[in-house]
């Protein structure tokens, strides 16, 4: 389509708007009418915005003004933030007590997809841009609108710690006794103190019939169960403390606002996610300089072939990255007692050996080093930060609440993609046939990536403070709570 890399990532970060800016929407709406709704405009938007691209590359370049590609684009991520948002939701109502295990499953294949369907383009449609195209619109479509079918949230009934006096560190060393869902609970009968708890035979009919309709719009968790990070369970009698090991946390919308945690892990979030999406959108113009500058002979089908290969990387090694933190953040917490902010310390170490990587690599054929170690800390971040949010913030709102928290890489993302394609084009030609290409090598963006290292010494930084700033927290709310 003979567009400028400054044009590439500005279809690119309109994507990765409306991926994030939806996400507070489209959370409020799973939170409220469960995730099948959610789904469903995933499905449709995935279908309407890939489609029209598709038809714009076979009309050539000037078909389709950039406008209308970046709203297409958009409401490709739009379909991404709802299809995402719906699967979350129902790994962690399901499995509460294993959330960060629950969601790295729908978490690593959200990261493989760019794998399956570029291998997929691989070997059906070799060196064909616009069948590809046609197939993302037909194939995203179809995976996830097939899904709904099987999409739906197990009800269950959760179990507490009976209370007793002071502070029990586990819940399993109490005596457990059932508890209801938070919709039957209010069917029964209020009684003045003092009169025993009985129902008329009207009330225990609509109390069975609550417990057995719960869905996917319910919490499925009893407040009167205690949840705090890791599912670990803590019991006061008086508990004042609201913040990250609090028991019935619920917060949601604005009043997230005053928290010092949301602000924190929003930063944080923001900062990591923006420099690994600089690479992750444009990993394919670092193949290209690199080859140009490495070897002049190299065809472009030469060059869109280590193209993909790189994106095979990224999407494979941010899967890898995805499972293992959200299994190894569950591990952390429950066998290791320590925080899961370990992982997100982990994934910005990860980022900074990634820039420097890519300051350094100029054969292009060790660029596998920059496409693999980005990709691996994307998915090591990813993979922990919804049950960081679910652990801070309460389950209930999860969907809303992650969806607020993805607001922040629209700035830093937006940022750090055009920078890049401010330098990457003050180093190219243009091309008697209008493309662009910078023939400089590691010149043509080596200026970017030292602004990304800056940004993930600056994420390495936060996140040690966050360890440490949780670790205060936990001791403080343990010593009230064996004051009481």
């Amino acid at each position: 389509m003979k567009l400028s890399s400054t044009q590439s990532n500005l279809i690119g970060s309109f994507g990765n708007l409306g991926m994030y800016a939806s996400g507070i929407p489209i959370g409020m709406l799973v939170d409220a009418k469960g995730p099948r709704p959610g789904g469903l405009i995933g499905a449709l938007c995935l279908g309407l915005g890939y489609y029209p691209i598709h038809k714009a590359y076979d009309g050539g370049s000037g078909s389709v003004h950039i406008v209308l590609l970046c709203i297409f684009s958009t409401l490709t991520g739009i379909g991404s933030c709802s299809a995402f948002a719906a699967s979350i939701k129902t790994a962690a109502l399901n499995w509460p007590h294993h959330r960060g295990t629950a969601t790295a499953f729908p978490l690593a294949a959200f990261g493989l997809s760019a794998f399956f369907f570029s291998t997929l383009y691989h070997y059906a449609f070799p060196g064909d841009t616009s069948n590809f195209l046609f197939l993302l619109a037909v194939g995203t479509f179809t995976l996830v609108f097939v899904s709904l079918f099987f999409l739906r949230v197990v009800p269950h009934t959760a179990y507490s710690a009976k209370p007793n006096q002071g502070l029990r560190p586990r819940a399993s060393s109490n005596q457990l006794i059932r508890t209801k869902s938070e919709e039957s609970r209010q069917t029964m009968e209020q009684l003045p103190s003092g009169h025993s708890r009985t129902s008329s035979p009207a009330a225990q009919h609509r109390r069975r019939h609550s417990e057995d309709q719960a869905d996917e719009t319910s919490s499925l968790m009893s407040k009167s169960s205690v949840s705090s990070p890791g599912d670990i369970a803590f019991e006061r009698s008086d508990s004042k403390y609201d913040g990250v090991y609090a028991p019935h946390v619920d917060i949601r919308g604005r009043a997230l606002l005053p928290k010092p945690e949301f602000w924190q892990q929003f930063l944080l979030l923001g900062l990591l996610t923006g420099v690994g999406l600089m690479t992750i959108n444009n990993i394919g113009n670092d193949a290209q300089a690199l080859w140009s500058h490495y070897d002049d002979s190299a065809s472009p089908a030469f060059i869109q072939g280590r193209q993909l290969f790189h994106v095979s990387i990224l999407s494979v090694m941010s899967c890898t990255g995805r499972f293992i933190s959200g299994v190894g953040s569950d591990i952390l917490v429950k066998r290791l007692g320590m925080s899961r902010f370990w992982c997100i310390v982990a994934s910005g170490f990860i980022f900074c050996a990634a820039q420097l990587c890519a300051i350094q690599i100029e054969n292009p054929q060790h660029l596998w080093a920059v496409s693999g170690l980005t990709g691996f800390g994307y998915g090591v971040l990813f993979g922990v930060y919804p049950s960081l949010v679910s652990d801070t913030f309460g389950v209930h709102g999860l969907s809303q609440n992650w969806g607020t928290m993805t607001i922040a890489p629209i700035v830093s993302g937006n940022i750090f993609n055009l920078i890049y394609g401010a330098i990457y084009d003050h180093h190219s030609i243009l091309l008697p046939g209008g493309e662009r290409n910078c023939p400089e090598g590691l010149k043509c963006y080596s200026s970017a990536y030292w602004l990304t290292f800056g940004g993930s010494v600056l994420g390495v930084a936060i996140s040690l403070w966050s360890v440490r700033h949780e670790y205060v927290k936990k001791a403080r709310w343990l010593r009230e709570g064996r004051e009481v």
